[in-house]
This record gives C-alpha cells, structure tokens and sequence, in this order.
C-alpha cells in the first residue's frame, strides 16, 4: 500500500487541508501520515476559527519521529499544501530532501513530490504572511514535481498572467515544473490546466454556485493519488476533476455546507460526464 506525507493544516470540522487530503488518500487506498501545520476547529472562512499555529519545535519534532521509525524511506509521496511561517516551509523543505536521499530499493520509484502552493485567491489577495509565500516561492516550487496552484498563486509566483488557458499555459511554463492550475477562467466554465514542456490540457465545466471550501485540496490529493498509481496525466487531471466536480454536485445536491468526501467513497475517483477535456497544447 503506498505511504504519503501531507504537510498542511488540520481543520478539525471543515473537509479542508491535510485533513480532507488524509480521508481522500485513504479511500483511494493510499496510507495517509499527516503533520499539521495549524490545529483549527473551522476553515477560517466561516469566521474565527480556533486554536493557532503548531509551534515550530512541535512541527519539527513530528518529522524527526516519523524520520526516526524509518518512515522516510518508505514514502511514495509527499504533499505540501498550508503553512503557518516561514520556518516551517523551510522544514518542509528539508524534510523533502531527507525523503529523496533516504535509502531505498534500486528498483523502487522515487517518491512524488506535490506543491500545493497555498498563498491567496483572486478577491481575497495573500492570505498567508508575505514571508510565507515568499519562502514557498523560494523553497518548496524548485523542489516540486509537480506545483498546483491556483490561477492568482500562479501569477504571483510568476508575475505572468494566467487568466484564461492559453495564458495559464504560458505562466506555468515559466516554472519550470509540470503545473496544475486550478481556478482558470473560460467563459460560463471553470478549469483546471495542466501544462508541462511538452503537452497542455484543459478540464472544464460549469461554474457551481456557493462551493464549498476546499475543492483545490481535494483536486491535489485526486491528481496525485493518480499520478502514483502510474496514470497518464490527461487521464489524472479527468479523473482528478470529475471527482472535484462530482463531490461539490453531490454538496449542493444534499445543501452540505462541508464537502461530502465520506459520503462520496469510491465516487469520489470515477470521471465525470460534466467535466470537458480539451487538448491546449
């Protein structure tokens, strides 16, 4: 069974973060081992949300004990996605390097490792400190395979625009990594481009009214539970929409202000009739 480290926050009742990514990966028979960043009682959307940040040491203390049962060399893949301060992500970021480098079986795959570079969003601007999202720009996105941010994060990690796909193709290119960009404007749709060197792909469909928070974790945990599965990446980012798609319908269908992962099961992967697949490039 693959093993995976998500690095992000803990919302104990909002499907957000490295929470809603554990159930996920769980269900898609990936073993989720998770080192929260913030310990909340709700996603700061619906207000304040309770209890703060994890201290450093504590963060730090978390990872030399998993490092110390021998986990680290055991990892199929990693998730960063919310971070408190910037010393954290520079310990994620260590952390990452300790995973690459622990030994392993010559013919084991290396593990994946995912950015989810979690900074702000159009309307809302930075919602992390500036430090924050300067130390991910700087430490976490050259350490990726893979980086998913949203459309604004891209722009701000790129100073390029990415307001429609054509333009998010070219804004992702400028990473340098293969790029997943959620929240991509096309006319009455939304969409997620992915976008490497050599090919580009578009996943829309329509916009849903009143979604609830953390439709852009849910698709990270998605795209990469297909990914380590060995899928081509046309195929993860259909499958990793229509999950996305499938899992806010079933919200507004059942007026669940949370995201119905449980519910969901093994739904929660098949591709969805709703969501367009369009080849950009």
């Amino acid at each position: 069974m693959p093993l995976a480290l998500i690095l992000s926050s803990h919302v104990a009742g909002s499907r957000v973060g490295g929470a809603v990514q554990s159930l996920v990966l769980a269900e898609l028979k990936i073993d989720p081992v998770h080192v929260p960043t913030v310990l909340y009682g709700r996603h700061p959307g619906w207000g304040a949300p309770g209890g703060g940040a994890v201290p450093i040491e504590t963060f730090e203390g978390m990872l030399d004990g998993i490092d110390a049962n021998g986990l680290f060399e055991r990892f199929d893949l990693v998730i960063t996605g919310y971070f408190a301060s910037a010393a954290q992500v520079r310990a994620a970021a260590r952390a990452i390097d300790a995973v690459r480098a622990a030994p392993r079986d010559p013919e084991a795959k290396k593990p994946l490792i995912i950015v989810d570079p979690i900074m702000g969003d159009a309307g809302k601007g930075l919602y992390v400190p500036a430090d924050v999202a300067q130390a991910i720009g700087a430490e976490l996105a050259p350490r990726a395979d893979y980086v998913t941010p949203n459309a604004w994060e891209l722009e701000r990690l790129t100073g390029a625009s990415a307001r429609d796909p054509l333009s998010a193709v070219s804004a992702a290119r400028l990473l340098g990594r293969p790029t997943l960009v959620s929240s991509v404007a096309r006319g009455q749709e939304i969409g997620v481009v992915y976008a490497d060197k050599t090919q580009a792909w578009l996943a829309a469909h329509a916009r849903a009214p009143n979604a609830p928070s953390g439709s852009g974790d849910l698709l990270t945990a998605l795209f990469a539970a297909a990914l380590v599965e060995g899928q081509p990446v046309s195929y993860a980012l259909a499958r990793a929409v229509g999950g996305v798609a499938e899992t806010i319908a079933a919200a507004g269908m059942w007026e669940a202000p949370e995201l119905p992962v449980v519910a969901m099961g093994p739904k929660i992967k098949i591709a969805s009739p709703s969501v367009r697949i369009e080849r950009l490039a």
